[in-house]
């Protein structure tokens, strides 16, 4: 399509592209990891690559997979579903600027494209929107380049954890090997104050509602996180990092 043409034809893409390869690898993993849990937890081969396909967002589906498993109710899988991904609601907040010129159909393929880390190296490299069409169009660019490899490194690791789940043994530890993986994107991301308590205290308040049936203790360790944070804010605006938790 023409506009896509029309970003890889600019330097920025190619910088974005490059900014991305070096995650890529930390991507790959990650969306194997899944791709295999989707297929350990029960769902079909067919029921796996669509979940990918159409959901492309591996905290939901490693949030809903488990729930899915246990025969949790459709609104507890979606409820965990819709709080694990609210942060991109922030991160949509923050965009709009660089991108409410555009159509709404090219809006919604971004937003749909745009993952973490894509939105992580282009939040440090533009600190603002461009003042000129020229330049609003290069952090586009940028940002397609971004989300070029972020979306082929996870769709293409995460088929093949979904097409190798059944050959590959469980007693290998792959799902020991996910949770290291989504520790070190943890630790990646806990670059404040505020987003190690908020991460804290959801760790122990899953752990203390371990109990519960339905995986339920996600949600209350979804809620207790974002109910701390919106106390500390409330208690002190100017806490760092309290405005991208």
């Amino acid at each position: 399509m023409f506009w896509l043409r029309e970003h890889r034809e600019r330097a920025e893409y190619w910088d974005g592209f490059r900014d991305q390869t070096t995650v890529a690898l930390g991507i790959s993993a990650w969306g194997l990891m899944t791709g295999v849990a989707m297929v350990k937890s029960g769902l079909s081969v067919v029921e796996a690559v669509l979940m990918t396909l159409i959901v492309y967002a591996g905290s939901a589906q490693l949030a809903a997979v488990p729930m899915i498993a246990s025969g949790a109710p459709m609104w507890v899988i979606l409820a965990a579903a819709f709080c694990v991904n609210l942060r991109f609601v922030v991160f949509s907040a923050h965009l709009r600027p660089y991108l409410m010129h555009l159509p709404r159909w090219r809006r919604l393929v971004s937003g749909y494209v745009t993952g973490d880390l894509s939105y992580v190296f282009f939040a440090k490299r533009y600190a603002k929107p461009g003042e000129t069409p020229d330049e609003l169009l290069g952090q586009q660019s940028y940002l397609m380049g971004n989300c070029a490899v972020n979306y082929l490194a996870w769709m293409t690791a995460s088929l093949v954890g979904i097409l190798l789940a059944n050959a590959i043994p469980t007693h290998w530890g792959l799902g020991f090997a996910g949770i290291l993986a989504l520790l070190g994107v943890l630790s990646s991301l806990a670059s404040s104050p505020l987003r190690i308590v908020s991460a804290g205290v959801a760790g122990a308040a899953a752990v203390a509602a371990y109990a519960l049936p339905l995986k339920l203790n996600i949600l209350v360790a979804i809620a207790s996180a974002v109910a701390i944070c919106l106390v500390m804010e409330r208690r002190d605006p100017t806490v760092p990092g309290g405005r991208h938790v």
